[in-house]
């Protein structure tokens, strides 16, 4: 008989091209690159590319691959009308999973799952998704929509659409890197679920749905909120300490510390902290990236030595607040990178399906009496 493996810790249940990890060394690569390497010369765009080829792109490749994004971030006929009839109140997670799966509607062969089609509906998600979001936004603001601007990156529209200007270039960077650093990163929760429902041979629609539902979740991509709220309810740098402190004491988690594979620092934080001390410097929230820090040096005094080192929420949070994001956009940034990592593994698990169908362990009672209900 298998063995029951609370959560699946350490099964092996796919096989990619796509990420590698080594959690002992704070390593992450896309198919063999560093993050590091990605972070500093590479694009979003550029970097799907990378993950849905397994290959870097050739300038032509590149230049064809990003028009044809830019011609899907206007949104389908009918789509607007969809987001400006939600109530204002809606959580923009339950916005992006509702509008992500209604998109299969405008659709005229949602469930095309031949590698060429299913790589296209993947495109037309990923190009919309920010639309959704950022006219949401607007919309629960009481703000006119903005449309997108082809001419734009993917970075530099999304956040055009959402303000209302565009953005400088280095709020744009700063996204752009978000974007990359958050593609990918191997079989976890809410990548495995995409996996299992086009294992199925369900839809695109369907699989980045359920995807969507999942990183909602508080353990998942939910965790950079609670990194903000934190900083939120520390009132100065001089009231780190004392605040930490307290928390350790309390055996309370320090949201944006500790990570499921990784015993090392996640690099992709150490990519982001430069980043967010830049952007602090340049927007005036100084007293904010000094909060993190003081934290992080704390946490390494306390708990290094236990395996706790900061990880991607962490100095995500800092960054998202210095370009200007509410805090319940947080997520569905993540959401919005993500698609591009979900997308490559669901064509990575069609080509070459097989179902996944794990057994589950019975612990339950046997032969059990049937008591007539007027004797219960």
């Amino acid at each position: 008989m298998s063995e029951f493996v609370k959560g699946l810790e350490g099964i092996v249940a796919a096989q990619t091209e796509m990420s590698y990890i080594d959690g002992e060394k704070g390593v992450l690569e896309y198919v063999g690159i560093p993050i590091g390497e990605l972070s500093a010369k590479s694009t979003f765009e550029e970097t799907v590319f990378l993950l849905w080829n397994k290959r870097l792109p050739t300038r032509s490749e590149l230049d064809e691959f990003t028009s044809e994004l830019r011609q899907r971030y206007e949104l389908p006929a009918g789509m607007e009308q969809r987001v400006t009839s939600l109530p204002t109140n809606a959580e923009p997670m339950h916005v992006l999973r509702t509008m992500v799966s209604a998109l299969g509607m405008h659709d005229a062969q949602p469930n095309e799952i031949e590698l060429d089609r299913a790589r296209r509906k993947c495109l037309n998600v990923l190009g919309h998704a920010p639309t959704i979001v950022a006219y949401f936004d607007r919309y629960r603001r009481g703000l006119p929509l903005i449309h997108p601007d082809r001419s734009l990156s993917f970075a530099e529209n999304f956040l055009y659409m959402l303000n209302g200007e565009k953005p400088t270039a280095t709020m744009a960077r700063a996204f752009d890197i978000c974007m990359i650093l958050h593609a990918d990163h191997g079989l976890n929760n809410s990548t495995f679920a995409a996996r299992v429902i086009i294992s199925t041979l369900s839809d695109v629609y369907s699989a980045l749905t359920g995807a969507v539902g999942s990183l909602r979740g508080p353990l998942h991509g939910g965790a950079n909120e609670g990194v903000m709220k934190m900083l939120n309810e520390i009132p100065s740098v001089a009231d780190v300490e004392s605040h930490v402190m307290g928390k350790l004491e309390r055996k309370d988690k320090i949201m944006g510390f500790g990570h499921r594979v990784y015993k090392a620092k996640d690099p992709r934080a150490s990519d982001l902290q430069g980043l967010a001390e830049q952007l602090a410097k340049d927007t005036g929230n100084e007293d904010l990236y000094a909060k993190s820090h003081a934290i992080e040096q704390i946490m390494e005094r306390e708990v290094a030595a236990k395996g706790i080192y900061p990880n991607v929420d962490f100095y995500s949070a800092t960054t998202y607040h210095c370009i200007g994001l509410k805090l319940d956009l947080f997520t569905p940034m993540f959401a919005l990178s993500r698609i591009g990592g979900w997308s490559g593994h669901i064509i990575e698990q069609l080509d070459g399906n097989r179902l996944f169908r794990p057994k589950a362990e019975y612990i339950g009672a046997h032969n059990a009496p049937y008591t007539p209900i007027d004797q219960r």
